[in-house]
């Protein structure tokens, strides 16, 4: 069997709060008609109660983020690096946009904003799969 050591940790904890943070995304948009079907109230308490767990992910994503850069900084130069800058727009967008989406008040700035941090947590999923190569 392969040794465990900081890297694998690293990797895990980062993997497990990303299928937190975009799984949960994922999973949240399917259910929104049945939640709507079972009551107008049900579709807030049921994203109320994931942000009780995505927004400590999120965290836990920035976190291992940075010690992911940390680890790997003998690749900062080129591709490599344009790559990362645009990884760290995506996720900032990510992060803003479901902040937003948690304020709106409005049912078209609701889907909208549910949407674009859909899209940009899938991006920043792909742009990380580019980075580990």
């Amino acid at each position: 069997m392969l040794a465990v050591n900081w890297d694998t940790i690293r990797l895990f904890l980062h993997v497990l709060a990303a299928t937190i943070w975009v799984g949960g995304q994922v999973t949240l948009a399917a259910l929104v008609p049945a939640l709507r079907a079972a009551g107008s109230d049900v579709p807030k308490a049921a994203a109320n109660a994931y942000n009780r767990i995505a927004w400590p992910a999120f965290a836990v994503l920035l976190l291992t983020g940075m010690w992911n850069i940390a680890a790997e900084h003998d690749k900062e130069h080129g591709a490599y690096q344009t790559t990362l800058i645009v990884k760290v727009v995506i996720v900032a967008a990510s992060g803003l946009s479901a902040y937003l989406h948690a304020q709106a008040k409005s049912r078209g700035a609701m889907a909208a904003l549910g949407a674009l941090t859909g899209v940009t947590a899938l991006a920043a999923t792909f742009v990380g799969i580019m980075l580990a190569g």
